[in-house]
């Protein structure tokens, strides 16, 4: 009989091609180092004191069972109601939308429930690393096409979009406004993507988690607010980064009632249902919209902060017109490679940076990193007082 080794139980792997992220990485080295971490995007600062005792109200008021599976009715209807005022469409609380545990959860799930072995899911690159991993889980097969840097920031070339288009195609996966590029889909982007989906039986994940994070007077051009989309979009959003708690981990998902149906069968087995007072308090917490209405604009405040110190450095500013992302090119102060020179920088600079080659599935050198500006003003400064020396 033969006795089974360690190595021998370990079965193949679902995922042969993850290891430690790059967020992980870093932010260990950041925090080896001292240094400022402008990495991995979270807030540095707290909630909305309110949004606390607004859960802890909910502890505190036996709310601690279960919830329903797809989620709390009341925050199911404000979620409705949020999304009718802000684009102008109407889902159904009660079979149109799902309360997750988080976006990634959301968009897992989402992926698993519409793609099956042997059909394609178009990402455009560079691209949220959950993506791909999620497509590799459901058998399907990743199609890439990767964005193109011009004068005015990244783009999504539609034509190569439609060109990646097969009979196996079930999937095209947008995120806008968009990790880690910060760039934005515009109402001719919406128009292109309708273009290449009409008449087929493809299907849309928005991954829209920033969609309170649009700047300069521009909108977020949702899905949700195109009729022909919507009917066949899976809309992702996030709690975590509308209200400064990603700790959380809860979002929600926007879908028609059919396509709902089926997320909810893989939702009900994947996570069953959500953290119960966080949902109520939530619920109470979006009676007053202000604090997503005014998100645009406490956030451009930090970018134009930002972007205003790393003027006087050698580092090139791209574009951020949405997200909390700066992405800055870094050609003129050094030819490592980005995630050589994130190292460098966090090392000898004290800043950690996340290098944008690390969001391609075959990673490619432009010589670009990604800094999180969702940080204390004072921990911007500090950190433009240390990049001041590049």
């Amino acid at each position: 009989m033969t006795t089974a080794t360690a190595s021998s139980l370990v079965p193949p792997s679902r995922l042969p091609k993850v290891g430690t992220t790059i967020f992980t990485v870093m932010s260990a080295l950041a925090a080896e180092k001292g240094a400022v971490n402008l990495g991995q995007g979270f807030p540095d600062f707290n909630c909305d004191p309110a949004l606390v005792e607004a859960v802890s109200n909910a502890m505190r008021d036996g709310m601690n069972q279960y919830p329903p599976m797809t989620g709390v009715p009341a925050l199911r209807a404000a979620i409705s109601q949020k999304i009718g005022a802000l684009y102008g469409r109407h889902y159904d609380a009660n079979s149109e939308i799902t309360v997750t545990a988080g976006a990634t959860q959301a968009i897992l799930t989402a992926i698993l429930c519409c793609l099956h072995p042997g059909e394609e899911a178009i990402v455009i690159e560079p691209a949220y690393d959950s993506y791909v991993p999620a497509i590799e889980l459901a058998g399907g097969t990743p199609v890439f096409v990767q964005m193109e840097l011009r004068e005015a920031g990244y783009a999504t070339p539609w034509d190569k979009v439609a060109a990646a288009v097969t009979g196996k195609t079930r999937l095209i996966i947008i995120n806008s406004p968009h990790n880690p590029t910060g760039s934005v889909m515009r109402e001719a982007d919406i128009q292109a993507l309708a273009d290449i989906v009409r008449g087929t039986n493809i299907l849309i994940l928005s991954d829209e988690v920033y969609e309170h994070m649009v700047y300069d007077g521009a909108r977020h051009e949702s899905v949700c607010r195109h009729q022909e989309l919507a009917e066949r979009a899976f809309v992702v959003s996030s709690f975590g980064k509308t209200y400064h708690v990603t700790g959380w981990k809860i979002g929600y998902v926007a879908a028609p009632a059919a396509l709902s149906a089926e997320f909810r069968k893989v939702h009900q087995f994947n996570v069953f249902t959500v953290n119960t007072p966080v949902q109520h308090g939530l619920a109470a917490y979006m009676g007053n919209p202000a604090p997503y209405l005014e998100l645009a604009g406490f956030y451009q405040r930090k970018r134009d902060l930002f972007r205003d110190g790393l003027q006087s450095t050698r580092l090139r500013l791209l574009p951020s017109d949405g997200t909390y992302f700066q992405c800055v090119d870094y050609s003129a102060v050094s030819d490592l490679s980005e995630a050589e020179f994130s190292k460098w920088l966090t090392t000898e600079m004290g800043v950690a940076a996340i290098p944008v080659s690390a969001f391609y599935d075959d990673p490619r050198e432009s010589g670009i990193v990604r800094f999180c500006f969702a940080k204390k003003d004072e921990t911007l400064k500090q950190a433009l007082d240390k990049l001041a020396r590049l």
